[in-house]
């Protein structure tokens, strides 16, 4: 999650670190980039990056070859590097807070993927998150058809993270047992 790091901390995470390139550095460490070779590396909320952080991916994508904080040597990477971002790239690179060229390397292959509301799915992503949330908590309660549909006409701002919070929500605050009935929806929703 590149909008949890800190611009010193994206470096060590991406990149890994030498044994005392830092306050609290006492092993060596590989980064994301090292342990991801070979294969995928994915990267969330991309667009979130520092211009500084920025500058570094685009090295690592345009070279093949990272370097862990506190080292010379430079090492070949092969990874097939996935983002995500909800924010408008393009509008970012036209306000100069995003790299054009980074925007060239890490958008390939683009999956734009609807708002929840202009989706029909939520009923399979509600049965979903039911599921997770059910085996986190024990309970065995399931929405009623009236909840079900409460959740299908709700134009979901908060898109699916939202929809996974309600579920959450709906499994803990229900019976152990039994249907989930709208009155334990949130009132916007209700």
């Amino acid at each position: 999650n590149c909008a949890a790091l800190t611009d010193d901390l994206v470096e060590a995470e991406l990149f890994g670190h030498a044994r005392g390139a830092f306050t609290g550095a006492v092993a060596e460490r590989a980064g994301l980039f090292e342990a991801a070779d070979r294969g995928p590396l994915f990267l969330d909320e991309v667009g979130e990056l520092s211009a500084r952080a920025q500058a570094k991916l685009l090295r690592v994508l345009q070279d093949g070859e990272i370097r862990r904080l506190g080292e010379n040597l430079p090492r070949r990477v092969d990874v097939r590097v996935v983002s995500a971002t909800n924010r408008p790239l393009e509008a970012d690179v036209s306000t100069g807070r995003f790299r054009e060229d980074l925007l060239y390397r890490v958008d390939v292959l683009r999956i734009a993927l609807s708002p929840l509301r202009d989706r029909d799915d939520v009923l399979l992503l509600a049965e979903h998150f039911c599921l997770q949330a059910q085996s986190v908590t024990g309970s065995r309660a399931a929405p009623a058809r009236a909840t079900l549909a409460a959740l299908v006409r709700y134009h979901w701002p908060g898109n699916v993270r939202q929809l996974e919070n309600v579920i959450a929500s709906l499994v803990v605050r229900g019976p152990r047992r039994g249907v989930v009935g709208p009155s334990t929806l949130p009132a916007c929703i209700a």
